[in-house]
């Protein structure tokens, strides 16, 4: 079996992205309620703050950071998973179960990175940001509704115009 290694810095700010297992499916943003108030019920367990978080259909893409002498953002995740998966059962919505006999809703990885500096963060910050503009559902990031760029306006910290379609720059991963 592989071994993955994650990064593990007490305190940490990581960026995530979590995918459904078939990304055809729009069970996200069906039941965006639901996942909100699971995030949130994880988040009041187990804090942690929300830098930045979109929702898309498939996937999302959030940066956090942990408390202080925190680790366990892969117990956050996991809970999100299984409690959604719980909430969409719960609502009636069809699941089907893979050869072990689990729910076969989520991708069994996920993308994890930790932010090394403020380039870093602002950097996956925008792409969280950008993403939905990036996959054609808004040619604004601000009609996306499902997005922590909202609160970016509401604060000051960036612009309603910011992001649109056929945007230049460089978002996400640096090379090198």
């Amino acid at each position: 079996m592989v071994s993955y290694r994650r990064n593990r810095i007490a305190g940490g700010t990581y960026f995530f992205t979590v995918n459904l297992r078939d990304r055809r499916q729009t069970l996200l943003v069906d039941h965006v309620g639901a996942l909100r108030e699971v995030v949130r019920g994880v988040r009041d367990e187990t804090p942690f703050m929300i830098d930045a978080m979109v929702i898309l259909p498939d996937h999302w893409h959030a940066v956090w950071t942990l408390p202080e002498g925190d680790t366990a953002y892969a117990r956050r995740i996991r809970l999100i998973k299984s409690r959604f998966t719980r909430r969409l059962l719960a609502a009636g919505v069809h699941l089907t179960k893979d050869g072990r006999g689990d729910y076969d809703l989520w991708q069994k990885r996920y993308w994890e990175h930790t932010i090394r500096d403020d380039l870093d963060f602002e950097a996956h910050v925008n792409y969280v940001h950008i993403n939905p503009v990036k996959h054609g559902y808004v040619r604004r990031a601000v009609e996306w509704p499902h997005s922590t760029f909202h609160r970016y306006i509401r604060n000051g910290i960036l612009p309603a115009d910011w992001a649109f379609e056929g945007v230049d720059g460089e978002f996400g991963e640096r090379n090198g």
